[in-house]
């Protein structure tokens, strides 16, 4: 296929997709991490949150507001262009089963024997409640699950003064939703589930387990089957460095461990690999500093020398999306 018509082919792949029920991207070589592109879109002049506008392009609230700093999450400013989310750095890990990355609020799904990955975005444990680092593997799905509520969490409500039924039967108050799929980690009260709440997803809600919006769960407990493999990591950095020998970094907050934790300026933990990665002669530590401190939860293209020079005007530290690969829509089309 010739250039132009590959480019436009996965234009129309990723349009498609972000009206679907989630981002399907073309799944890259094993020596390349960079999906997607981001999209810039114009706040219409009727009244939308910004958890609606994520909603419609399928991302998650926080990496909305990594993407979009200083952004009303009620109520955007009629006519301000947003940055989508919607290019990233797949995590480095076996790209097997599902993998979720608790640091930026995504699951990604690599069906089996498909070239392509699945990326929802999720609510995980809230502050107290953190979910956990495993791998482990879906051991039971259950559509219109039941609610019962484990001691922990009746205590936490009891805190705020609420009691909460021994059980919550199926259906539409239900907090589970309507699908869920039970982790064989541990005593199995970690679920992957949906939600009867139009506000949370991109947040840490839940009380510890993993929820979707209810159009991307009912779609994955439809592709995923039992047995299938499930990690969860914890990766607030990624990097990469492609075929094309360019070099990226993607930075989010990392996840508070207290009431004090200042996730846009708490200390990141960095692995070996990324203080290689941040250390090395082809890496330009001084945007790598300013993404460390800007953590705009998008990749930012950090090489020492001309390929650098040439994009930092443009680049999305900034809060822009980068020259390449950009698309932008109209407010009406979200």
């Amino acid at each position: 296929m010739k250039p132009g018509l590959a480019t436009a082919a996965f234009l129309l792949l990723l349009t498609f997709s972000c009206s679907a029920s989630a981002t399907e991207y073309p799944l890259p070589p094993e020596n390349s991490r960079l999906i997607g592109e981001n999209i810039t879109y114009t706040v219409p002049a009727d009244g939308r949150s910004l958890e609606a506008i994520a909603a419609s392009h399928k991302t998650g609230l926080l990496s909305m507001l990594e993407a979009n700093p200083g952004t009303d999450p009620w109520l955007p400013t009629a006519g301000k262009v947003l940055t989508i989310p919607t290019q990233m750095l797949l995590p480095d890990t076996r790209r097997e089963g599902i993998v979720v990355n608790v640091a930026e609020l995504r699951l990604y799904y690599y069906p089996k024997d498909e070239n392509k990955v699945i990326v929802y975005p999720i609510g995980i444990g809230q502050l107290g409640a953190n979910t956990p680092a495993m791998v482990t593997r879906i051991s039971q799905k259950i559509p219109n699950p039941t609610w019962t509520p484990t001691p922990n969490i009746r205590k936490r409500y009891a805190a705020e003064g609420k009691t909460l039924p021994v059980t919550v039967p199926a259906g539409p108050e239900n907090p589970m939703g309507l699908f869920a799929m039970r982790l064989a980690y541990g005593k199995g009260h970690y679920l992957i589930h949906g939600t009867n709440a139009d506000f949370g997803i991109g947040m840490r809600v839940s009380s510890g387990c993993i929820r979707l919006r209810p159009d991307d769960i009912e779609a994955l407990f439809n592709s995923v089957p039992e047995g299938t493999r499930v990690q969860i990591i914890n990766q607030p950095v990624k990097y990469a460095q492609e075929p094309d020998g360019k070099r990226y970094i993607e930075v989010h907050q990392p996840l508070s461990r207290n009431e004090k934790d200042d996730p846009q300026t708490m200390p990141i933990v960095l692995a070996p690999a990324a203080k290689k990665f941040i250390g090395s002669e082809l890496s330009d530590r001084d945007m790598i500093k300013e993404a460390m401190t800007r953590r705009a939860g998008m990749p930012v293209l950090v090489n020492q020398g001309e390929v650098a020079n040439e994009t930092l005007m443009h680049s999305q530290i900034s809060g822009q999306a980068s020259p390449e690969g950009v698309k932008s829509e109209a407010g009406s089309q979200g």
